[in-house]
């Protein structure tokens, strides 16, 4: 039998009942994992001496899961995907994996994943493509590219994640599974490769809104290790979590779902839109107060340009420190300068390269007011305007992307007007540290598609409750890729 389609409080069940132990658990998953590195690139390592261990009372212990290869695991290879830090093995595990291990969660491989979270296709790994297990000829989306095909693919119930604009989310829509990201610095980042320190979250990609819960609960915490880290003790996800939101009011943008916005819209993006309107339906059901609201245009046009000079500069001063000369695979030159000057030109992608050219030059004092100072001054203004519509409301309800997953052969995938906005909308989640959560809501040309819903900073158990009663009023809880049967 087979146990890692599974959600986590079955397999709990099973363990404390004695149906199944923590090591086949482990087994069956190492297997797995090894066939989805050969079929999708989902992992970069499997950790094939990982060991079964004691089953307590923790909804977690003994169940296997994937592990970001951004989080820093001791003594476990960690690359971030990149061949810049294609051998690294650092001497300590990321706060986030040390809580999972008090939890009795066990690590069973480092999932592949966009070059250092660069990137939003799944493309720029250094062992290449990570293809999507519904249909191998599309994306993933990224970073955490790896983390969604393995746990969309039935290796383990869930897996680590990072999102800076959308990495968790998108990925999760596109391979039919649930992706959440709490409010900024409920997780510790210490010990996770940074990108840009002020976007960054920590998350989880998993196949039910309940699961997403628990693995939160026991990742999160204060740490004396990260400043933005905040005490969320008096937070208990799971124990809060609710189907029961009658009397709850959401509103979507206009600007974003109103079909008129695309005049060449493709049929995906038209049965996308209509599926989102659908959905919402069901909310109305469960006694919520769904209403349209009308964002300035202009804000929702600048919000990726912002986005891109931001995570661009803020990623060019992180990465200073990769130079070969402390760790990585050493570059030869004839002096240091011209070490570091070898070992980033060859090590890093062609992406990597251009989004650090562009941080550096967004940073020179001749050009700083013009882009970095003005990029964060309508930063606030979007965040502002969504504080605002929290006012009023309990969560903004979106739908994920144009439609499914697009196609890694980029000739197949067709451009419209006004796409970057329905593409990139889920970033102003990261400027203003919102909790975001997106679950499955049906398909599209037989592939998943993905509904977002995003609160308040600190309301993380509200959004988790919208989601967990959408998901009770659809057939897409627990879910594994076709492919992958």
């Amino acid at each position: 039998m087979e146990y890692m389609s599974k959600s986590i409080t079955e397999l709990h069940e099973l363990l404390q009942n004695g149906k199944v132990t923590s090591e086949e658990l482990v087994n069956e998953a190492i297997k797995k994992a090894k066939e989805a590195k050969d079929k999708y690139n989902a992992f970069v390592t499997v950790i094939e001496d990982a060991k079964g261990c004691e089953v307590t009372d923790s909804l977690l212990s003994g169940i296997p899961y994937g592990i970001k290869d951004n989080y820093s695991t001791k003594d476990i290879l960690s690359t971030g995907s990149s061949n810049t830090l294609k051998d690294y093995i650092p001497f300590f595990d990321a706060t986030a994996v040390i809580n999972l291990k008090k939890a009795g969660a066990v690590g069973i491989g480092k999932t592949t994943m966009d070059e250092f979270g660069m990137g939003g296709t799944g493309t720029t790994a250094h062992t290449g493509n990570i293809l999507n297990p519904w249909n191998t000829e599309r994306m993933c989306a990224g970073s955490s590219s790896g983390s969604a095909a393995a746990v969309a693919a039935g290796v383990v119930p869930y897996a680590t994640g990072t999102d800076t604009g959308d990495s968790i989310r998108k990925p999760a829509a596109y391979c039919g599974i649930v992706g959440y990201k709490p409010t900024y610095g409920m997780i510790s980042r210490y010990g996770v490769f940074p990108f840009a320190s002020s976007l960054d979250h920590l998350g989880v990609l998993a196949r039910n809104v309940e699961d997403a819960c628990i693995v939160v609960d026991a990742m999160k915490g204060l740490d004396k290790n990260d400043m933005t880290s905040w005490d969320s003790s008096g937070i208990e996800l799971h124990k809060s979590l609710t189907t029961d939101v009658k009397g709850k009011k959401i509103c979507y943008i206009k600007e974003i779902c109103d079909k008129s916005m695309y005049p060449d819209a493709s049929d995906e993006l038209l049965e996308h839109l209509d599926n989102f309107r659908n959905t919402l339906e069901y909310f109305k059901e469960l006694g919520v107060d769904v209403v349209e609201e009308s964002v300035d245009k202009n804000l929702l046009d600048a919000q990726y340009s912002v986005y891109n000079v931001i995570s661009c500069a803020e990623a060019t001063s992180n990465m200073s420190n990769l130079t070969g000369i402390v760790f990585g695979p050493r570059a030869i030159g004839d002096n240091y300068i011209d070490m570091m000057k070898k070992y980033r030109t060859e090590g890093f992608s062609s992406l990597i390269k251009r989004r650090f050219v562009i941080g550096s030059y967004v940073l020179q004092a001749e050009n700083k007011e013009r882009y970095f100072n003005n990029a964060q001054r309508v930063r606030r203004l979007i965040v502002d305007k969504w504080k605002s519509l929290y006012e009023k409301y309990d969560a903004v309800v979106l739908p994920v992307s144009s439609g499914p997953a697009k196609y890694l052969d980029n000739s197949k995938n067709k451009p419209y007007q006004n796409s970057h906005i329905l593409e990139e909308h889920l970033q102003i989640a990261n400027f203003g540290g919102f909790p975001s959560i997106t679950i499955p809501n049906g398909f599209v040309n037989n592939l998943p598609v993905g509904i977002n819903i995003t609160g308040n900073c600190y309301d993380d158990v509200n959004v988790l409750s919208l989601a967990c009663a959408l998901e009770s009023k659809m057939s897409y809880k627990n879910q594994i890729a076709k492919e992958a049967k």
